[in-house]
């Protein structure tokens, strides 16, 4: 059976994150040579009120965990991640190199702050199916996120959010949650900028990854290096569709799915999505843990 590694999208960044690096890794030094000294203070609380320095930290921590997991004997069949989660699956995967990639990323969250510099964002709701939040939608509000069956993520103001969302309590969802995201994601309202993202990738060569490359917007997955660098570039104006890619990946025989730091939000959802298959957080399991249901999988 397949190992698939998973990393997360923005809200799950925290302050301090890239302090706690595997030991010996040079992703932050590799980093420092594309950024330079701004990789310092990504991870800081005032740093993480910018979109640029959330996705930046989120593809650094991703790749530097991956690597390691690597070094020691845990290599992934298969990657994917959730939006900005997408490019470090690139990176591992073998499709992106990791240069490119900060550069790309750099470019997308600043393109994504300018376009939307406040009052925007993304709201989950669970406890109700799609259906039933569709119809509760105002004009310039959108569907953002599939992650599981009742854990649906909409998009647009906060104001216009704020009045979807108590009218989904008023229908019975269990929680309406303002996510920690200034932008409102996975939306027509991010064509521009996906557009202008897309064109920067014309300057970057991507390559036929080495394992299986699955899109968190299409739950499919994809070998041709112009189509994953679609994917990636036009993936913050498409729908997120976790769900069925994690159904997809235990379809095509994945048997352990590994979350990269930080958190553990993905493996909830996974676990909602797959039947046979585990599915452990390294942040919260711990790499010993995960080296023991990786060595089982193997044996």
């Amino acid at each position: 059976m397949k190992i698939l590694f998973t990393f997360p999208g923005q809200g799950t960044q925290r302050p301090g994150m890239l302090h706690d690096l595997p030991a010996g890794s040079d992703v932050l030094s590799q980093a420092r040579q594309v950024l330079g000294d701004e990789v310092d203070a990504l991870d800081t609380p005032e740093a993480l009120k910018h979109t640029r320095a959330v996705q930046l930290a989120l593809l650094i921590a991703g790749v530097g965990w991956a690597r390691e997991l690597e070094r020691r004997g845990v290599v992934p069949d298969m990657t994917c991640g959730l939006s900005i989660g997408a490019f470090p699956a690139a990176v591992i995967a073998g499709a992106l190199r990791f240069d490119d990639a900060l550069r790309l990323v750099a470019l997308r969250g600043d393109l994504m702050e300018q376009a939307y510099p406040h009052g925007y964002g993304l709201t989950a709701i669970m406890g109700l199916a799609l259906e039933q939040v569709e119809p509760l939608l105002e004009a310039g509000t959108y569907i953002a996120n599939l992650n599981a069956e009742r854990q649906i993520v909409i998009a647009g103001s906060d104001e216009q959010m704020a009045r979807v969302a108590q009218k989904a309590l008023e229908r019975g969802a269990s929680k309406a949650h303002r996510l920690a995201v200034s932008v409102p994601s996975h939306c027509a309202l991010l064509d521009e900028p996906a557009c202008r993202l897309q064109a920067a990738f014309e300057g970057v060569e991507l390559a036929r990854p080495r394992s299986e490359y699955l899109s968190g917007s299409s739950a499919r997955v994809i070998w041709q290096p112009e189509r994953i660098a679609a994917d990636l570039a036009l993936n913050m104006s498409r729908t997120v569709r976790w769900h069925e890619a994690m159904a997809a990946a235990e379809e095509r025989d994945v048997g352990l799915a590994i979350e990269m730091p930080p958190g553990g939000v993905l493996t909830c959802l996974t676990r909602q999505a797959v039947t046979r298959a585990e599915s452990l957080s390294l942040e919260r399991s711990g790499v010993d843990v995960v080296l023991h249901m990786a060595g089982k999988l193997r044996a």
